[in-house]
């Protein structure tokens, strides 16, 4: 059974998407516990569902790698197989990336390695695209510059709106999350460290 530490910032509907697989004895992963980088409101979903969870507030912090070292210090009691970010919108610092990878992935709402960064939504929108779509990678040290673990096209409607086409673009994205958990924890996905 892969165990399971998800990060998240915000509302957490990937993080619930997930944890709503994981209630199935069948799937062969389980969150052990579910961290932010702030009060993020989607911890009330790791209470729901009974799981532990912790929270590592950014402001707290002198540096970036002082928060990094916080942050790793709450995950490794849990001894995860696999870290998700989950709408985690802090970029890691080298240490915990390095501390963490290759078992380390990341959700994305875009055809990656188009539209990387925060505002991938917003910039397929205005760039014209006619399609985008959701990835997940393993992190590195770049901005969604990881290997491309699971990837799949989602076509812009005439009329999307940033909030219409991420409303579409979000089921991709856990339905892709779900399916690369399953694959890590049944060997079908190989994370491979970086050479």
């Amino acid at each position: 059974m892969l165990r399971l530490v998800v990060l998240i910032s915000g509302g957490g509907s990937n993080l619930r998407a997930l944890l709503e697989r994981c209630d199935d004895p069948a799937f062969p992963a389980h969150v052990v516990a579910v961290g932010a980088d702030r009060d993020a409101t989607g911890l009330v979903h790791a209470d729901e569902f009974g799981v532990p969870s912790f929270v590592t507030p950014w402001p707290q912090y002198d540096s970036r790698e002082a928060w990094g070292d916080a942050l790793l210090e709450a995950i490794r009691p849990w001894a995860p197989d696999l870290v998700v970010l989950s709408g985690l919108m802090r970029l890691l610092p080298e240490g915990v990336v390095d501390a963490l990878a290759p078992r380390l992935v990341n959700t994305h709402p875009a055809y990656l390695p188009e539209f990387p960064g925060a505002h991938a939504v917003r910039d397929a929108l205005a760039a014209g695209a006619a399609e985008t779509g959701a990835s997940v990678i393993a992190v590195d040290h770049g901005v969604d510059s990881g290997p491309v673990l699971a990837r799949e096209r989602v076509p812009v409607l005439p009329g999307d709106t940033e909030s219409t086409l991420h409303a579409r673009i979000k089921p991709v994205e856990r339905r892709l999350l779900a399916d690369v958990v399953e694959g890590v924890a049944t060997g079908r996905i190989q994370l491979k460290e970086s050479a």
